[in-house]
């Protein structure tokens, strides 16, 4: 990617040298199966293109427990991102928001403001629902994201894949 300033420019061409992000997905559902879920299944054929790793998968409940179990865990491991996707909504089983944004030590709120930006575009003011978020937490990058397969994309395509290697760089330099 070409765009930005020149530091910004300089920054990813150091990020990109470091070699390919290892990614743990993390995937918060009551309801899908490590066979229907579709969000993994996507992002990892999505990391491979992109020349990165994913080193860790996780099907999980939308427990504050398991949440929290799965994020120490995971913080703790190889990987350098921790993608999660699920239980960022409103309803009362959605607690992954929750429980992500009382362990980040510093949270990235563009992340979550653009990502609501672009979603407004393709589902209108429904986009206001979503608690996407993204920080840090122990060393990690930790990014969430909602578990609808369209938001999956969306978030990779627009916002991830673009800045990974910089975002993962930014946060061990």
């Amino acid at each position: 990617m070409s765009t930005g300033s020149a530091s910004t420019n300089q920054h990813r061409e150091i990020a990109h040298a470091q070699g390919p992000v290892k990614i743990a997905l993390i995937t918060v559902s009551d309801t899908r199966t490590e066979q229907t879920d579709v969000n993994a299944q996507w992002l990892r054929e999505q990391i491979a293109a992109a020349g990165h790793e994913t080193v860790a998968y996780r099907l999980i409940k939308d427990e504050p427990d398991q949440v929290a179990a799965v994020l120490n865990e995971l913080a703790a491991s190889e990987a350098r991102l921790l993608l999660w996707n699920g239980g960022t909504g409103i309803a009362p089983r959605d607690t992954t928001y929750d429980v992500l944004s009382k362990h980040l030590e510093k949270t990235l709120p563009g992340f979550g403001e653009i990502f609501r930006m672009l979603s407004y575009e393709v589902v209108g003011p429904a986009a206001m629902l979503s608690r996407a978020t993204a920080g840090v937490y122990r060393g990690k990058l930790v990014i969430s994201t909602p578990g609808s397969p369209n938001a999956v994309q969306l978030a990779w395509n627009k916002l991830i894949a673009p800045e990974i290697e910089h975002l993962a760089w930014e946060v061990i330099r």
